[in-house]
């Protein structure tokens, strides 16, 4: 499981998971370029990690949504690093709406940055992996699996992320690459915006249901506890043999 000196891009490093995943990465001494739009949390994030170390954090802007925003960020961030050796990508975004009155701008929103950002990121990093093999980790959802009442575009965009990821499994793995892909269920800062637009009845619903539905705790995980370990060990060779998976870290809310 040691990560120590590997070589890894994080996208939506700004905050929530991203955020502690850097951290995690970069205290067990992993140089990692993290990526994200909100620049001056971007930057804050990296360098705390930077200075608390053993390894290193730098930070750059990049859309994942523009195929030229990304290929010319990885390019700069591998050469930085040194090379590469893993990809997290975890650069989302989500939307609420009744399925009878999704805007398009709102499903183009849902599948540029979280399916299209998918491919965009997975391919640039192919680039730099398909000599030595390495490990891509994306971020996909529960809602993908199972489908959530008012976010049926989310859930269309994250189910692409799960079907990019099963099949670029199978055509990569000859080249040592490992493709997976994550359910997590952690409580973050999009996770917080979603409880805003409830109202107090909506709000008390939602927990009620949370806590029929997590059979650990009732409610949604710690980033830093309880999903940046499991990112540390995907990263590493210790992962080596784990390709094409939906890993759930939600605390036993999609259990079959």
């Amino acid at each position: 499981m040691d990560i120590n000196g590997k070589r890894v891009i994080v996208t939506g490093s700004a905050s929530g998971i991203g955020a502690s995943a850097i951290k995690a990465l970069v205290a067990a001494g992993a140089r990692v370029a993290g990526m994200d739009l909100a620049d001056e949390v971007g930057q804050a994030v990296a360098s705390a990690a930077t200075q608390a170390g053993p390894g290193a954090a730098r930070y750059q802007r990049c859309d994942v949504s523009r195929k030229e925003d990304v290929d010319a960020a990885f390019t700069a961030a591998v050469d930085w690093l040194g090379g590469l050796d893993a990809l997290v990508n975890i650069a989302g975004v989500e939307r609420k709406s009744a399925a009878e009155s999704i805007s398009q701008q709102d499903w183009d929103l849902m599948f540029d940055v979280n399916a299209r950002g998918t491919l965009n990121t997975n391919q640039a990093a192919f680039v730099h992996l398909r000599e030595r093999g390495g490990r891509i980790v994306n971020f996909a959802s529960a809602a993908g699996v199972m489908g959530v009442p008012g976010l049926a575009h989310y859930s269309a965009a994250k189910a692409a992320v799960l079907g990019w990821t099963r099949t670029a499994a199978k055509e990569w793995g000859r080249y040592g690459i490992t493709v997976n892909a994550m359910a997590p269920a952690m409580w973050t800062p999009m996770y917080e915006k979603f409880r805003a637009r409830l109202d107090d009845a909506q709000l008390q619903a939602h927990d009620a249901m949370m806590a029929q539905q997590v059979p650990l705790g009732g409610r949604l995980g710690d980033p830093d506890r309880d999903m940046a370990p499991v990112l540390v060990f995907l990263g590493s060779d210790g992962a080596r043999f784990i390709t094409g998976q939906t890993l759930a870290v939600d605390g036993g809310l999609m259990i079959p």
